[in-house]
């Protein structure tokens, strides 16, 4: 493909992301629904406008890779939180640690079983498997440990659009009266999805789902070798 025709793509799939992702934002502050959520919304009409066009996931990404980049430095803004709330972490750090434990092993342990009695193939099992942290840490563990980043990013969005869309109704049926226990329930089990709604329930909520939800991403990048090691 000659040179202008493709950055003349590059430049149209990525002008069409981020205007999809902003309309798509704009469309939830109006109707504040978890099916309107911007992380389905913009993948959803993404895929329609792909399809219209006849074009290949390669195509795509190869127009947009410099966006997936900017998860690196997103990475690194994580410590803002966790600089924020360590007056927090040092009074509750015993039941944040314990809390991200149980909760990471859970998550791993049942997305692990679920696809080996699916069937799937390992590969899948790898990039499903760390489906419950936050796509910048999701996808550099599921490359460490085998799995396809890109496909793991996928999951990552479906557990958070499902994690939040519970969470309502788990916070009904749960006796959680501390806003440590709610923002906690939404940061490990939803993840960025999981703090946007915490924040619509509470300030203080929604600081600790994005601190569980970074400690949740540390912990489980640490412990990807480990995990590379034991699965192979």
């Amino acid at each position: 493909m000659p040179i202008g025709e493709t950055t003349a793509l590059a430049v149209f799939w990525s002008a069409a992301t981020i205007a999809l992702y902003m309309g798509a934002r704009a469309l939830h502050r109006l109707h504040p629904r978890w099916w309107l959520s911007p992380l389905m919304i913009a993948p959803t009409a993404l895929l329609v406008l792909a399809l219209t066009l006849h074009t290949g996931y390669r195509e795509y990404i190869s127009g947009t890779h410099w966006l997936v980049a900017l998860l690196g430095p997103v990475t690194v803004a994580f410590a803002l939180p966790i600089y924020e709330q360590r007056g927090l972490i040092r009074r509750q750090w015993p039941v944040l640690l314990i809390g991200v434990l149980v909760g990471s092993s859970i998550a791993m342990a049942t997305a692990w079983t679920l696809a080996s009695m699916l069937g799937l193939s390992e590969t899948l099992r790898l990039s499903l498997l760390p489906r419950s942290v936050t796509t910048p840490f999701a996808m550099a563990i599921s490359n460490d440990i085998g799995g396809i980043p890109d496909l793991t990013a996928l999951f990552v969005v479906l557990t958070g659009l499902c994690g939040a869309a519970m969470g309502d109704a788990l916070l009904k049926w749960l006796p959680l009266r501390s806003s440590v226990a709610r923002g906690a329930l939404f940061g490990m089990g939803a993840h960025g999805a999981g703090v946007a709604k915490a924040h619509q329930i509470g300030g203080e909520e929604g600081s600790i789902a994005g601190l569980v939800m970074v400690l949740a991403g540390l912990l489980n990048v640490l412990a990807a070798p480990l995990l590379s090691y034991c699965l192979r």
